[in-house]
């Protein structure tokens, strides 16, 4: 068995303070590029009312967590993983540092790698996938050390400052992801099924 699932290198996934966060949370709001680098909607702020809600949210589909720092447990960011089907066992993943200071230094990395952990071992899912902008390069080149391996995109339908960005789409399957970290056979076989659809 591992320890606890919950605990990397750099980051721990928690749950959210609401009393606290959502003030942190709704300043993240405030930076539009962080936005930009997360989300197609309009960069706007968001009130620490409305921050609120939107963590306190709740779904049998949706699981949200609050990333912090193993060194001084600051809040840096936010992660979850949502199920697009429990028939198929398929996840999408999402995740955002709103403090820039722990941009590109492997953060960012440890926290994917726990919610994968949660997605496979946690929720028994199949598969995982995720949509990144191609101007992130920062990210993408983090899903990959992560395991994530493009799979497709969809050209320019991304439109930031008179120009068009394609989508990237990546995805991690349940054995490729027990192979990078040896999990098979410590934790035994999981059953694993194959099907294909129409996209």
């Amino acid at each position: 068995m591992n320890s606890d699932l919950m605990i990397g290198k750099l980051v721990r996934l928690a749950a959210f303070n609401l009393e606290v966060d959502a003030e942190i949370v709704a300043r993240w709001s405030r930076d539009t590029e962080y936005h930009r680098l997360a989300d197609d909607d309009p960069a706007y702020p968001r009130s620490v009312k409305k921050t609120r809600e939107w963590l306190e949210r709740d779904s049998d589909r949706a699981f949200g967590f609050a990333v912090r720092t193993l060194s001084d447990d600051r809040l840096i960011g936010d992660i979850g993983v949502w199920i697009e089907s429990w028939a198929h066992a398929e996840g999408w993943v999402g995740i955002g540092l709103g403090e820039r200071e722990y941009w590109g230094n492997g953060y960012g990395t440890d926290a994917m790698r726990l919610i994968l952990r949660f997605a496979f071992d946690e929720l028994n899912l199949q598969r995982v996938s995720l949509g990144v902008y191609a101007y992130n390069s920062r990210a993408i080149r983090s899903y990959e050390k992560a395991g994530f391996r493009r799979e497709g995109l969809v050209r320019g339908d991304c439109l930031r400052d008179g120009q068009h960005w394609d989508s990237v789409f990546m995805g991690i399957l349940r054995e490729e992801w027990e192979a990078m970290n040896n999990t098979r056979g410590a934790q035994g076989p999981h059953l694993v099924g194959e099907c294909s659809r129409d996209q």
